[in-house]
């Protein structure tokens, strides 16, 4: 099993060199930096905008390949560079660190969690009326795109406060400003404030979740050593749980690493509509400022996570496969 866990560990780290560089290489030549400065009152010379992009390393008058080793070098030793704005993007990049990866572990957690367990039940229970039920909900939300039901959950959130006469369920922002009080205060504020948007990536990872788990659970539900379990003695709910969903879950660890990009994703979408300053809602406005260096860091956080999932789905997979651990 080490030997298979370091192959994927070199394997992961090839793709993110390879990651890294094409999202330098993206970035550099889709972003224009110099059209930040455009407009402006008073309007700023050229040479003091070339002197700007010059000392944040994303002057285009110098050829490529030479800003991304100047990037590079700087990035092998922790320093991923300047923003647009010349502040630091390790600062902004760990103040936004946080926020993210709460929103998504959590999210995930959930999601995941949930997801199994209801494409296993919905699959032991095949075409009963619970079964169409989680079925049709799924799929509408499958269809729901992601920006459009962190809208409608905010909706409903605020008819459920104008309804009751109160503020019970909070939208906007990880915390309630100028909030006072001790540690347990602080940690009942930010579970309301981090309420709607886990449930918003929670109900897109659950409904993908539940149609993948429930296909492979069927497969397993008629196979022989399922029947031959049972035949020794093995009572239904133990032989489903110990044999049955245990084999359906192997595949859904190579499902697991592919369907976290499409979280990550999602929550881009979920963190600038509920007003979270993480990563996603950093990534459109370093866009929207044609600010190269920031972008990327971005980029590479995406390729850690997504990559780390990979990992941790191999990990997973050969937890459940012995033929994996002695490979």
């Amino acid at each position: 099993m080490g030997a298979y866990l370091a192959k994927r560990l070199g394997y992961y780290a090839v793709l993110l060199l390879a990651a890294v560089c094409l999202s330098y290489l993206l970035a550099s030549l889709a972003l224009d930096p110099r059209a930040y400065f455009a407009g402006r009152q008073p309007p700023i010379s050229p040479a003091a905008v070339d002197h700007h992009l010059t000392v944040i390393g994303v002057n285009d008058h110098r050829p490529l390949l030479d800003r991304f080793w100047h990037w590079a070098g700087r990035a092998a030793h922790g320093d991923l560079g300047r923003t647009i704005d010349d502040t630091s993007v390790n600062a902004e990049f760990g103040r936004r660190l946080g926020v993210s990866l709460r929103l998504l572990l959590i999210g995930t957690l959930l999601g995941t969690v949930l997801g199994v367990l209801a494409g296993a039940w919905t699959a032991v229970r095949q075409y009963r009326l619970s079964d169409r039920l989680v079925t049709l909900v799924s799929f509408a939300l499958l269809s729901t795109p992601v920006f459009l039901l962190a809208v409608l959950l905010k909706t409903g959130a605020i008819w459920f406060n104008d309804t009751t006469g109160t503020d019970l369920i909070q939208f906007t922002g990880e915390q309630s400003p100028g909030l006072t009080g001790g540690f347990e205060a602080v940690l009942k504020d930010r579970a309301v404030h981090l309420l709607l948007p886990t449930i918003s990536i929670a109900l897109f990872a659950i409904a993908g979740y539940s149609r993948y788990q429930r296909s492979t659970m069927l497969d397993v539900l008629g196979s022989d050593y399922l029947r031959t379990a049972r035949a020794k003695g093995l009572r239904r709910r133990s032989a489903l749980l110990r044999h049955g969903l245990r084999t359906a879950l192997i595949p859904m660890s190579t499902y697991f690493s592919y369907g976290f990009l499409a979280l990550f994703t999602g929550a881009t979408f979920t963190e600038t509509i509920f007003g979270w300053h993480g990563m996603g809602e950093w990534f459109i406005s370093s866009i929207n400022k044609n600010d190269v260096n920031s972008v990327v860091a971005v980029n590479v956080f995406a390729a850690v996570v997504v990559l780390l999932s990979g990992f941790l789905a191999d990990l997973l997979h050969a937890a459940l496969d012995p033929r994996v651990r002695h490979a």
